[in-house]
């Protein structure tokens, strides 16, 4: 869900020793995971009410929720990927561009200055 690992786990319990100290908590743990409990159990209630409310709309109103959950897994890197690999892209042509050819500078000459640049 939150996607906590050992390490993020370990950080939060030294941090809570230090804001709560050892005395309290056990206790504030306590009271965190019984929040935590009830708000799921509100949570499934509520969808548990609504899906016998509304029957068969119910799953129509979760496949948009399902797409944009699906969009949560893009990243630039498999958009770019799919963009190039994907068979029903539209063709671009490449871009020619002329490259001017590097060659030192001779004794006294200016490098040149793009004063788009600066």
């Amino acid at each position: 869900m939150f996607g906590l690992s050992l390490d993020h786990l370990l950080v939060l319990l030294v941090a809570g020793l230090f804001v709560l100290g050892p005395e309290r908590l056990p206790e504030s743990a306590r009271w965190l995971a019984q929040a935590v409990h009830k708000v799921r159990g509100f949570a499934s209630g509520a969808q548990a009410q609504l899906r016998s409310e509304l029957g068969p709309e119910f799953q129509e109103l979760r496949k948009p929720l399902q797409e944009l959950q699906s969009l949560r897994e893009f990243s630039p890197r498999t958009v770019v990927s799919r963009y190039l690999l994907d068979d029903d892209a539209p063709e671009r042509p490449a871009a020619a561009t002329p490259v001017a050819e590097a060659r030192p500078l001779s004794p006294g000459e200016r490098a040149p200055v793009d004063p788009d640049a600066t």
